[in-house]
């Protein structure tokens, strides 16, 4: 919809909704990553010191590299490098896929908890 009196240019700025087109272009358009699932905590570290721009490895790839020298979690690389964790993502799995990056994925606690813990639960949910 075109607002009269207002340029063609002006009407795809908004201040507040900030870079739309960025992480579109940064991804090549691709919303899940070639290889792996990054959870917000698991832990990224860098398997190259240097890293030398190739076909497919973007500023952003390097970026995570050199951010990585020291190991990161997957939000922290988001909130370093101000991108969407869904992109940064996507950037995780090309640097997996080129092994440039190691990625160590949070334990889980597999084991059931106790029945004590239920039983506490609903006590105090009954004392209400």
């Amino acid at each position: 919809m075109t607002v009269q009196g207002e340029s063609a240019e002006h009407q795809w700025v908004d201040d507040h909704a900030g870079p739309v087109v960025r992480p579109y272009a940064v991804t090549g358009g691709r919303a899940r990553p070639v290889t792996g699932t990054f959870d917000l905590i698991s832990l990224v570290t860098a398997t190259r010191k240097d890293v030398s721009p190739e076909i497919g490895i973007g500023p952003e790839h390097l970026a995570i590299v050199g951010l990585c020298q020291r190991m990161q979690s997957v939000a922290e690389i988001a909130a370093h490098l101000d991108l969407p964790v869904g992109t940064v993502r996507v950037l995780l799995g090309d640097l997996v896929a080129r092994n440039l990056v190691q990625i160590r994925e949070p334990q889980s606690t597999l084991g059931i908890p106790d029945h004590s813990i239920f039983e506490a639960v609903i006590n105090g949910l009954r004392a209400l």
